[in-house]
Order: C-alpha cells, then structure tokens, then sequence
C-alpha cells in the first residue's frame, strides 16, 4: 500500500520552541488526511531529502503550509515558499550515527552528550543538526537526563553550544530515530557504546565514565548539507591562548607528560590564580611530600569540591594543577553515569576509583557532580558513590568534584574523609574580565579603536566561556567585513555587534527582553530620575567608590504610584542606562501550591542575581508577593516567601553588587518588614504627570510620529486631565491608526487625527487613589 503524501508550501517558523530541533508542525486536519499523530517522523523531499518529527500546528494555521524552522529548510534546500513533499515515515531506530563538527566543540563535547542531544531526533545523512535537545514532545522517562545534558553543554561549551551546528557524517539507516540505543560519535572519534541502560564500559578512547578525549578528536570539519553555518564559522584564533572549553577533554589518555603539553598553565588562568595555588599545594602535600606528614603523625584528605558559576574554567583549573604537579586527570561526567541502571553505574564508579589508583599521581575529575548526588533525593547511586568516593581518597588519589550548584549537592559529600575541602571560583569583576579578554585576544589581530577595558565593562555577569563565544563571535562579524582584506583586523564595532547576540550563560534562563531606552527616554520625573540613579546606578556602577568611602549603598528601592504612570518603564530605563544584567519577575510567578517550592523560587532567583552580579531585580506587583503576614488565607505560603525574601535581602549571605526594585500602586499592602532600612529602604513615590510632564510624555511617544506642524502637542498635554504616562502614549498611538483608518498610505498625523483618538482614549487615573497615594507619600516625607 502507497504512503500518502501532500505537497505543501513551506514557511519559516522562527518559534523558539521548535528552532533547529527536527520539528514541523502541520495543521491537525492535515495530520488527519495524512494518518499522523503528533511525535510520528515524517519523510519531507524539497531539493533534498530529509526528515522530521511532526507536531501540530494552531488550529488557526493555515492547511496548505509546512511550518519549519531555518534549519530544517536549509536540509531542504528550500526557501521560505518552496515546495515540500511530505508523507508519513516509519519509526525505526538508528543503530549508528557519526557527527563532525568544529574541533573546539568536539574537544569538550562527549558522544554521551551527542546523544542525548540528538535524542528523539530523526537524522539523515548530509543534514545539519544543532545541540538543542527536542524537548517539544518530551518523554518523562528521559527529561532528567536531557535537563543534565543542557546544563553540562552549557557548562562545558558556553554560549555558543545553542548556535552551533554539526554536520551528519552517517546515519544507519536514513531518516532513523535516535534513541538511547543508538551508537552515537564523532568521526574519527569516539562513540558511545550501546544505551546508557545496559553500558557498564567507557568509551575506549577515555577513562570509564568520562567525556571522550582528545586522541581521536575529529579535525575541524563544517556542517554538510544545506543548513545554515554561520555559527560554526571559525573565529578568531586564539594562538592556545586559554578558554575553558578548549582543553576540557584531551586529558585522561595518557600519560602526565603528554596532559601536561595540552592542558593550560596557571598562568594562562586570569582570575584563578588564588584557587590554583590553594589546589596546587594539596595536591603536591598529597602526591609529593607524603612522608612529610608521616613524620607529623598526621594525614592528608585530597578530596576537594570546586564550585562555581558554569563556564568559569572549573575544569580547566583543575587539569593546569595537574599538569603542574605531574598527576594525570581520569575524567568522569555525572550526568552519564546517573543515566545507568543502578548496577551499571556501580560498576562504571568502581571502574573509575580503580584507573585512578592504579595510575599512580591522579585525579578522579567528577563534572557536575550533583548529578550523582542530589541533595533532596539521593539513591543508591550516591551511596555507592560515596562509599567509592571514600576509598579512592583513603588510597591516596585525588577527588576533585565539580558543580555549578552547591547548593543542590548531598551535604553529605561534605564528610571530612570526603570532600573536605571547598574551593569556590567566583564570578570575575570587570578588571578580571579585561584580563581574560587580554588572554582570549592575545593572538587576535585587534583594530586601534578596541578598548578592552570598555568591552570588560559592557559584560557584567559574563564568564569566561561567555568572552570566548564573545571574542570568536567580533571574529565572525570582522570576517564578514573583510572576506578580501590580506589583514584583516577586529574593531570595536564587531565586539560591540557581537554583545548584542552573546548573552551570559548565567542569564540563560532569563526571558526578559530589553528596550533600547534610557533614562534620558523618560519624559519628566527629573526628581525621580535622580533618585533612582543615586539609588540603583551609582551602587551598581560605582561600587569600589562606596567601598572606599566606607558607606553601605542602598540595598532596594521601592516604586510606588498610580497605574499607569511609568514605574515598569523606570525600570527598564535604568536597564537600559546602567551596566547591569535584569532579573524580572511578576509577584505572583514566584508563588506556588506545593509546600516549600515558592521559598525555593525565591532562593534560585537570588542565587542567579549573586552570579551574574551586577544584577537589578525587577519584582513587580511586589505586594502579591509579600504582603501583610499573619492576614493571608493561603496555608501560609506567602508568610514563608517573605521571611524567604527578607532573608535574602538583609541574611547572613552577602548580597553584593545586587540591587532591588519593586512597584508597585498598594505600598500599604506590602509587609512593613520588608520596607525598614537594608531592605527596600527607599521609597520612591512616581506621581502622575502633570500638564508640562505629559507634554513630554506626548513628545517622546511621538519621536518616530510623522506629526502635522500644527499639532500642538504642549497646549495637548495642558488638556489631559486625569491622563496617565500609559493613556498619553495610547492617545498617541490611537491618532496614528485613526491617521491609517483614513488612509492606508497616509503620511502625517493631523489635528482631526489626535481630535478623533481623543474621542476615543479616556483617563484612567481614579482621583480617589491617587489622592490616597500622594497623602502617603506626603506622610512617609514627613
């Protein structure tokens, strides 16, 4: 019997649910027509043949069109508005697939990682496939593992592991579903052996259970088939010049000579020199000078936790102390061996414990170990591995575990025959950071205009992974620039179109999108303007001026005033003014039915602000989020998120280099606790705008309005009574479609325009309450 097919028209569907992961959706009466349900693979034919996993468009979406991502149509070979043929495909699992892709990536990149990566994927030879796990159909059986993939490519990779492409070598058979069977690797290079449910043996090419090494690492080779490549370009190259992604897996295949000549000196770590001599003098104490102790009568516990944010250089801090001390490092990824059956994983564990003691001088590197040994359900696995954890240190190795999230580690780990010792490597200030980028750009050809020291200033929370996706992304967009140049050169304009596409991996969980505004945008409010700069950009901007004066700087501010009359666009105003990154979050998202999970919103978003310090949280509608304790009717919960909040803001963990801003129109609902001095100690009452105020308002809504010369926009706002900041900008707004409804190719805004959006747009200011809100204000001035 013939497979049914339909051939449609192809859209680019930039929706960042399905971008570069295998996924087209199709109006439900077309998988109907076609015997579809969402998650079968279909077999698509453009150009080219490939194929897909299907899911189901809106019901709205049109029945003639296939919706794609660029990825997709580029393994096509079709634009947006060519032809695609589709039809159903078969489920069948692929037994092998092999990948190429740039050398840095494949250097730092396990074929565990690839696999699950590609998980629920349906590959076809000569496509081009991202990193992104498909998650639009995710399996509950394996969304643990995906979620620790993701954290680790992040960790290991940077920035760039959600932009880059790799190209399918091979795929056996085509157009097959990769599952955890599938024997996934790099050409030339390692592969995964067999489903991580049954594999007990590391990859033959590294030490049991770690990411693979470099011996066979796959030259830099680009993506085939007809995806787009701009993210796997090759940047600027940085002579061996230190990046944490770089070195992360060539150790563990050899001896500690040839580790040695791989692994990045100490001097090639700005910013970690401190922690690399505090683990270089553990581990020659431990490895060196062992009779020493003896003679003291004492012993040596070489088991160390190293935190810090993901993409710091963790691992590479560890193979430079390595390397100096002449030991050699056996790798081992978390996140894979939790992956096991319990009795694979105890295996894979005692597998590792045993290379590392018979290597002599060695250090067993456990990557994102909170993977193993979770704080809030540790299992069999974690016994085990504590109890290899144990006899590996007690045999006289080394154990050095990395995380990302201490705090989401078993506290048991913390035992003083385990990981005594924590070292912790903290997010660089800006003078760290101009010395990274002078490392990363040591043999980058930079133009005369690079300021550095600017460039260091424009990326708070930025780690060094982040500014080595940064410097290879100028390097692209200077490639761009000058394909012809016999010396090409990178300017300051590339570093500066390269910070607008490279975000810090800290902030990746952030959805908040930024306007280009400043406070300068803000019409009127010059009193406010000036408060907040004192109270928000001055400690975030200058805080080695409040250190050296000895003055505390304000730890929040809270906005209050009527609706509608600019306290979310203050804040994204000074966004847009400071160098800062933006946490944002609405009062209510942070709360949660289930015991404990609310307060634990509040500690992660905290936890993220210390990160990627200099960091403005953003909470609006604060007094949905803690309002008066002891009157809530709900068991309790907001209760525990403010004592939760005011433990954050005022506890005994340092809030540095984090500021505080909530809004909003209810300041009496809002628990008087939260309002005392090191808190949100400022109160800052935004008023409505008064007649010449409006005005302004009126003129920096019309910036890019074609307005008639006579339109009177100063007489304007002497009329609006009652109008907010937010009902001016609509009036505005409300004449320019009035203007459209005229004439579709009108050019210029009339008075019977604004006339008719007058008819149209009411004040909403209550005169009730902003009477009520300036007697407050009046009384918290007195």
């Amino acid at each position: 019997m013939d497979r049914p097919d339909l051939t449609l028209t192809a859209s680019l569907r930039p929706a960042a649910l399905d971008a570069r992961r295998g996924v087209v959706r199709l109006h439900p009466e077309v998988l109907t027509a076609l015997g579809l349900r969402p998650g079968d693979p279909v077999r698509l034919a453009g150009r080219r043949v490939t194929a897909g996993i299907v899911a189901a468009a809106e019901p709205t979406a049109s029945t003639a069109l296939l919706y794609a991502d660029d990825l997709t149509l580029g393994n096509l070979g079709v634009r947006d508005g060519g032809q695609v043929t589709v039809s159903p495909a078969p489920v069948i699992p692929a037994r092998r697939v092999l990948l190429a892709g740039p050398a840095e990536i494949a250097a730092v990149v396990s074929p565990e990682m690839l696999r699950l990566a590609l998980l629920g994927k349906v590959v076809t030879t000569g496509d081009d496939v991202s990193l992104l796990p498909q998650d639009v159909l995710p399996d509950a059986a394996t969304r643990g593992l995906v979620e620790a993939a993701r954290r680790s490519l992040s960790n290991r990779v940077g920035y760039a592991w959600t932009s880059t492409l790799l190209g399918v070598v091979a795929a056996e058979p085509e157009g097959a579903l990769v599952t955890m069977d599938t024997l996934v690797g790099w050409e030339h290079g390692p592969v995964t052996h067999g489903s991580a449910g049954t594999s007990a043996v590391g990859p033959a090419t590294g030490a049991p259970g770690g990411p693979p090494t470099g011996t066979g690492a796959p030259a830099a080779a680009g993506p085939r088939g007809g995806g787009t490549r701009a993210a796997t370009r090759p940047g600027p190259a940085t002579g061996g010049a230190w990046s944490p992604a770089e070195p992360a897996a060539r150790a563990g295949t050899g001896d500690a000579a040839a580790e040695a000549e791989s692994a990045p000196s100490v001097d090639e770590l700005p910013g970690l020199r401190a922690q690399a001599e505090e683990l270089t003098e553990l581990l020659d104490l431990g490895f060196h000078h062992r009779e020493v102790l003896g003679r003291l009568g004492t012993t040596v516990s070489l088991g160390v936790l190293l935190s810090g944010p993901a993409g710091s250089g963790k691992s590479a801090l560890v193979r430079a102390v390595a390397a100096r001390v002449g030991a050699r490092v056996c790798p081992l990824w978390a996140p894979e061996v939790a992956a096991l059956t319990n009795q694979a994983a105890a295996e894979r564990l005692r597998a590792a414990a045993a290379e590392v003691r018979a290597a002599g001088p060695a250090v067993l590197l456990v990557t994102d170990v909170e993977a193993l040994a979770p704080a809030d359900e540790p299992g069999p696995v974690a016994t085990v591995f504590r109890q290899v954890l144990a006899e590996t240190v007690r045999a006289g190795a080394a154990v050095v575990c990395t995380t990302g999230r201490p705090e989401a580690v078993d506290p048991a780990l913390r035992a003083p025959d385990l990981l005594s010792l924590r070292i912790t490597v903290p997010l660089p200030d800006p003078a760290l950071r101009r010395e990274q980028l002078t490392v990363l750009t040591r043999q980058v050809p930079l133009a005369d205009d690079v300021r550095l020291d600017e460039v260091a200033g424009r990326t708070p929370g930025f780690v060094a992974a982040d500014l080595a996706a940064l410097v290879r992304e100028a390097g692209i967009r200077a490639a761009l620039r000058q394909k012809s140049a016999e010396t090409p050169t990178v300017a300051m304009a590339d570093f500066t179109a390269a910070l607008e596409v490279v975000r810090p991996t800290t902030m990746a969980a952030s959805t908040l999108e930024l306007a280009t505004v400043t406070l300068d945008d803000v019409g009127d409010l010059v009193e406010v303007k000036e408060r907040l700069t004192e109270s928000v950009l001055w400690p975030l901007t200058y805080p080695d001026t409040f250190a050296r004066l000895g003055v505390q700087p304000p730890r929040g501010v809270l906005l209050y005033g009527p609706p509608g009359c600019g306290k979310t666009y203050l804040v994204t105003a000074l966004a847009g003014s400071g160098r800062a990154n933006v946490l944002s979050v609405k009062g209510a998202e942070l709360l949660s039915k289930w015991v404990g999970e609310s307060e634990r919103a509040v500690r992660e978003l905290f936890r993220r602000a210390r990160e990627a310090a200099p960091t403005l949280v953003f909470l609006d509608e604060v007094d949905a989020l803690a309002p008066v304790r002891g009157q809530a009717t709900d068991g309790g919960t907001t209760d525990r998120v403010v004592a939760a909040l005011l433990t954050e803001l005022d506890g005994v963990e340092a809030l540095r280099n984090v500021v505080v801003v909530g809004a909003t129109n209810r300041p009496d609902l809002v628990d008087p606790a939260l309002l005392r001095p090191g808190r949100l100690e400022r109160l800052v009452y935004v008023p409505p705008p008064d007649g010449p105020a409006r005005a302004e308002i009126l003129r920096a809504a019309a910036r890019n309005v074609p307005l008639a010369a006579e339109v009177d926009l100063a007489g304007l706002g002497e009329e609006l009574d009652g109008f907010s900041a937010a009902d001016c900008a609509a009036l505005v707004r409300e004449a320019a479609l009035a203007a459209m409804r005229e004439s579709l190719t009108a050019s210029t805004v009339t008075a019977a325009h604004v006339a008719a959006a007058r008819a149209r747009v009411r004040p909403s200011l209550d005169p009730a309450q902003v009477a009520w809100l300036a007697a407050y204000a009046e009384q918290r001035a007195g």
